[in-house]
């Protein structure tokens, strides 16, 4: 399990790339944390980190945004707020995409967990001051 204390966003950077390499065989990464925390922070960090040069947002109204690497392989960000049923979730396609090989970042995972692939790395992001967290992941 990966563990790690920030202090400020400065070292997001850092736990980003640790993220990726602690888990190279891992495509799945679902992010709990409190409104706040800094989920879309940190999934901005993982996605520059992976090469990306798009514009990294929170998808809150599309559900959906798509990223692309340099050797133009897909990055999916997920924001699942705002659905109010699985079915929902089913309308999307979510297996599709989870299911692709392709990175998925899944923020409020919990809105969808019983539909959630079993291989996932689990990030908990847990507020520890203005900009300090501690930051886990692993199969928790």
């Amino acid at each position: 399990m990966l563990s790690e204390k920030i202090s400020s966003l400065k070292d997001l950077e850092k736990v980003a790339e640790n993220l990726i390499s602690w888990f190279p065989n891992h495509r799945v990464f679902a992010f709990y944390g409190k409104m706040g925390a800094g989920k879309t922070t940190f999934i901005q960090r993982i996605c520059k980190s992976l090469g990306t040069e798009d514009n990294v947002t929170s998808p809150t109204f599309a559900l959906i945004n798509e990223y692309k690497t340099p050797d133009f392989s897909s990055i999916f960000h997920f924001d699942f707020y705002r659905i109010n049923d699985l079915e929902e979730a089913f309308d999307l396609g979510y297996e599709d995409y989870l299911y692709s090989g392709n990175y998925c970042f899944i923020e409020w995972p919990e809105k969808i967990e019983p539909l959630l692939p079993e291989n996932i790395i689990k990030v908990r992001i847990e507020v520890a001051g203005d900009e300090s967290r501690t930051i886990r992941a692993g199969k928790i």
